[in-house]
C-alpha cells in the first residue's frame, strides 16, 4: 500500500470509490480473489487501467489467482481516509436496513456503514455496492473492520437476538428501529427510534392556507 496519495494518479484516484462498491459487492457474495480482467469486465473498464489502479493502490496480485479483495477494500479505504471514521453495520436487509445501506449522508457525519447482515439468502449480495453478508459472518467482519455502531432493522421478535451478536462481537453503541426495548449489559448505549410514534407526534398545523 502507498502511504501518500502524491503518486497516485487523478484519474485513478477519481475511480477508487467505484472499485470499493464494487469490491464490496463481491465481497458480500463470499468471492475472495479477483483479476483486473474479471473486474473490468464487471465495471466496463479496460483491464490495462484496472490492473494499473490497482496495482497502484495495493500489493500485486498474485499470479492465476488476482487481487486479494479483503486487501484492495482496506488499502482503497485507507487510501480515501475512511480508516478514520467512525464504522457502523446494519443488521436487517429488509426495505428500511436497505435504505440505510444506501444513503451516502452519513459519511458527512464521519460515519461509514461497512454493510448488512440478514438471515435470508435472497437478500445476500449488495445493495448500491455495499455487502449484504449472512447474519453468521457478523462477529467476523465487525473484528476485520473494526465496527464501534451497529444498528437494527430486523422484526422486533428478532431485535433481541440481533442485539446479543452486536454486543458478543464487541458493539458498544446501538440504534435500534424495532418496537422493542432491549437487554444490554453495561457500557452499551441503546438509542431507540418509533418511526411510528414519532410520525404520529407531529402536530397537524396546515403547511398552506
Amino acid at each position: 500500500m502507498i502511504e501518500s496519495d502524491n503518486f497516485i494518479p487523478k484519474a485513478t484516484l477519481s475511480r477508487l470509490p467505484a472499485y470499493l462498491r464494487y469490491l464490496k459487492g463481491e465481497a458480500g457474495k463470499g468471492i475472495a480473489f479477483i483479476s483486473s480482467s474479471e473486474a473490468a469486465r464487471d465495471m466496463g473498464l479496460s483491464a490495462v487501467s484496472v490492473r494499473k489502479d490497482l496495482s497502484v493502490v495495493s500489493a500485486p496480485g498474485k499470479p492465476h489467482v488476482g487481487f486479494e479483495i479483503t486487501t484492495l477494500i482496506q488499502d482503497i479505504e485507507k487510501l480515501l481516509g475512511y480508516h478514520r471514521y467512525s464504522h457502523a453495520v446494519v443488521v436487517g436487509a429488509g426495505k428500511l436496513g436497505r435504505a440505510i445501506l444506501s444513503y451516502e449522508g452519513f459519511e458527512n457525519y464521519g460515519l461509514h456503514v461497512v454493510g448488512a447482515f440478514d438471515v435470508s439468502p435472497a437478500k445476500i449480495g449488495a445493495v448500491d455496492g455495499k455487502p449484504v453478508y449472512p447474519l453468521e459472518r457478523l462477529k467476523e467482519i465487525v473484528t476485520r473492520e473494526g465496527v464501534e455502531k451497529g444498528v437494527i432493522t430486523v422484526p422486533k421478535e428478532a431485535a433481541q437476538t440481533a442485539c446479543d451478536m452486536l454486543v458478543g462481537a464487541g458493539v458498544r453503541a446501538i440504534l435500534n428501529f424495532a418496537p422493542v426495548y432491549l437487554s444490554v449489559p453495561n457500557g452499551v448505549q441503546v438509542k431507540y427510534v418509533d418511526l411510528a410514534a414519532t410520525l404520529a407526534s407531529l402536530g397537524g398545523a396546515p403547511w398552506s392556507e
